[in-house]
């Protein structure tokens, strides 16, 4: 996320890489996600819980699209008694999304790599951007299946609501 509080990232399809190479070459952590009632200001909240080497952490997050690639974001930590607090006013119609989340540097670029257990042979791949334009120079271990930054479908939360399975060759 830039400084000004907008997200501008792309999100991709990709092969699932083999978990072995993933513990070696990237940082990984487990999260757990749990969206909450749309909130009078229009944005679509969420809590988490993120646990790795360093701890656990726990943050609040509330989003507004802008774009498919640009996203209003305003994140902060919590503590676990406000994360058990706001689980109280969590969406009923979405379920909680759990993945383990791989942070992967090439090229001086920063590669988020999440393997959910729903899915045997695909993960998602985001990239954040300082700007709509910049040039992605891709790991060459990454099979990209398609580019779905314009999928809503993709999108932790629609998963929250339903999981895509389209047919991948």
């Amino acid at each position: 996320m830039n400084n000004s509080g907008i997200e501008i990232e792309r999100k991709f399809l990709i092969r699932k890489p083999e978990e072995a190479w993933l513990e070696t070459e990237a940082e990984g952590s487990d999260i757990v996600q749990t969206y909450l009632e749309k909130s009078d200001r229009g944005l679509r909240g969420r809590v988490r819980r993120r646990s790795g080497k360093s701890g656990t952490v726990y943050t609040h997050t509330e989003k507004r699209h802008i774009s498919a690639m640009r996203r209003e974001e305003y994140e902060r930590e919590i503590s676990e008694e406000e994360y058990k607090e706001l689980l109280l006013h969590s969406d009923p119609k979405r379920r909680t999304i759990e993945k383990r989340r791989y942070v992967l540097m090439y090229k001086g670029q920063r590669f988020e790599i999440d393997l959910f257990p729903f899915w045997p042979d695909r993960a998602l791949m985001e990239i954040e951007l300082e700007d709509e334009t910049q040039k992605v120079d891709f790991p060459p271990e990454i099979e990209i299946i398609k580019e779905v930054t314009e999928d809503r479908r993709y999108t932790n939360s629609s998963m929250a609501l339903n999981i895509p399975f389209d047919p991948i060759d």
